[in-house]
């Protein structure tokens, strides 16, 4: 006799990869309850993370065009200190709007159930929440995650911001330290730095955005400098004292230097939320990364499953839907769907913008296949030079027969343009109907189709082709 469930399926967390599963299994018939612990759906992104940051920094590059008036030709704009409460009540009401697409109501209306509290595993089946206990068929561990806090002498007695604290800020700081040189510190530190605080950012690499090769990473690192971001790089923080200004001691090239701060943001990676969910008690294998996943995102316990950011791996909302939509396929349609990431996109949202989709070249050079590039600069491409935007490239990364692997991207509108490529390597699409496809002009997509065609016109414009010509229709052209 099979064992009744008081519900088909729970799920734990709501953020992206929650509210992606636990709507689309109410939609389809399944008895659901997703479960929160903050008090408010949404998860990370909403509250702390995408949403709020990429309103920060539209408003912070709004500030940097007014700044730069002249430079299209209009009268010079006297720019007076921001009001950060002001900017702050913007963030605010960004996330509201937005709040109502994910409100509980709506996953009631669509036949769901939802709780807010704690949920304990009390065995693999069952969770204790409110005092009582409840079992389901199976479970999806969808948390999310949050900053890492390294371990700083000092650290935790001066006081520091992360990614949590950094959007509800009374007013700005006058000098904010960054720790970190990854996509959240870089955002930061160009956004606050175009609001007028002083920044400075520590690195623990001599670069900064060290997943992406570094021909890309280089054009947003020297923009940063441009626009006076001190950068601290190879730089290793020894201790930060407390105080009006606090103290942060770093050690570089053998030296020490002391930096005085108003504020700190902590922004060097990511821990999971599984803390106090009894996973050791279900018999769920984890590691200080994330949950133990198969490709299905099945844990050693295959009933129950994880999604997002406890996966450890790929710490996008973007990668949270998707992989919400392979659990779905596994947990409700019990289909053997694998998770495939190898064209997953990622984007750094600074100016200009970084976007990556597949291989990058470094990664592939690693991997030891042999690859060729391609790279067309947005300074040649006449709706870059009209809206004064021209630093950046696209490099397509080929592997064997010319097969694009993947492309990056770091200009304007970097981001949008990858979505081209995403659907081209998706769909296989090769150089040649890219390049022969017609794009509007001007734009900067122009730019992608130009790149496309650099890998034919060798072949195209050779000595051979010409010969061939010359000789069936007597062709006088130069030799």
């Amino acid at each position: 006799m099979a064992v009744r469930y008081d519900y088909d399926l729970v799920v734990l967390g709501g953020g992206a990869a929650g509210l992606t599963v636990a709507a689309g299994a109410a939609r389809l018939g399944v008895k659901v309850l997703l479960v929160e612990r903050e008090g408010r759906l949404g998860g990370d992104c909403l509250h702390f993370g995408c949403v709020p940051s990429k309103t920060l920094i539209a408003t912070a590059r709004a500030r940097r065009m007014m700044a730069r008036a002249g430079e299209f030709g209009l009268p010079d704009v006297a720019l007076p200190p921001v009001d950060f409460a002001r900017v702050r009540r913007r963030i605010e009401a960004v996330i509201a709007a937005i709040q109502q697409h994910d409100s509980p109501e709506r996953f009631r209306e669509l036949g769901g159930e939802v709780r807010f509290g704690q949920a304990v595993f009390a065995d693999d089946h069952v969770l204790r929440l409110d005092g009582g206990r409840l079992s389901a068929a199976r479970i999806v561990v969808a948390t999310g995650s949050r900053a890492a806090v390294p371990d700083i002498p000092g650290l935790a007695e001066a006081g520091f911001l992360t990614n949590r604290e950094i959007f509800s800020l009374e007013r700005l700081p006058e000098h904010l330290v960054i720790l970190g040189g990854g996509p959240i510190a870089v955002e930061m530190g160009q956004a606050f730095s175009r609001l007028g605080s002083r920044v400075t950012l520590v690195q623990r690499s001599a670069r900064i955005l060290t997943r992406e090769d570094a021909d890309l990473a280089a054009v947003v690192q020297a923009r940063l400098a441009a626009e006076g971001v001190d950068l601290r790089l190879s730089a290793t923080v020894v201790s930060v004292a407390p105080g009006s200004p606090k103290t942060i001691t770093i050690e570089r090239e053998g030296r020490r230097e002391a930096i005085e701060a108003t504020a700190i943001l902590v922004a060097m990676g990511r821990a999971p939320n599984l803390e106090g969910l009894g996973l050791d008690v279900a018999g769920v294998v984890h590691t200080k990364k994330g949950l133990v996943l198969d490709a299905r995102l099945r844990s050693s316990r295959p009933h129950i499953f994880g999604a997002g950011d406890v996966t450890g791996e790929h710490l996008f909302t973007h990668a949270a839907g998707y992989e919400g939509g392979v659990v779905v396929a596994n947990a409700v349609f019990r289909l053997p769907k694998k998770a495939d990431y190898r064209l997953l996109p990622r984007c750094v949202y600074t100016e200009p913008e970084l976007a990556v989709v597949g291989a990058t070249e470094d990664g592939a050079r690693k991997a030891g296949l042999a690859v060729t590039t391609i790279v067309e600069p947005f300074s040649g491409n006449d709706r870059a030079r009209a809206e004064g935007e021209t630093q950046g490239l696209v490099k397509i990364v080929l592997g064997g027969k010319g097969r694009p692997l993947g492309v990056g991207i770091v200009g304007p509108d970097a981001g949008e343009l990858a979505g081209e490529w995403v659907a081209a390597l998706a769909g296989k699409v090769g150089l040649g109907r890219l390049s022969g496809a017609v794009h509007p002009y001007p734009t900067l997509a122009e730019t992608s189709k130009r790149a496309a065609g650099r890998g034919l016109e060798a072949r195209l414009f050779s000595p051979v082709v010409r010969r061939l010509l010359r000789l069936f229709f007597g062709y006088r052209g130069k030799r």
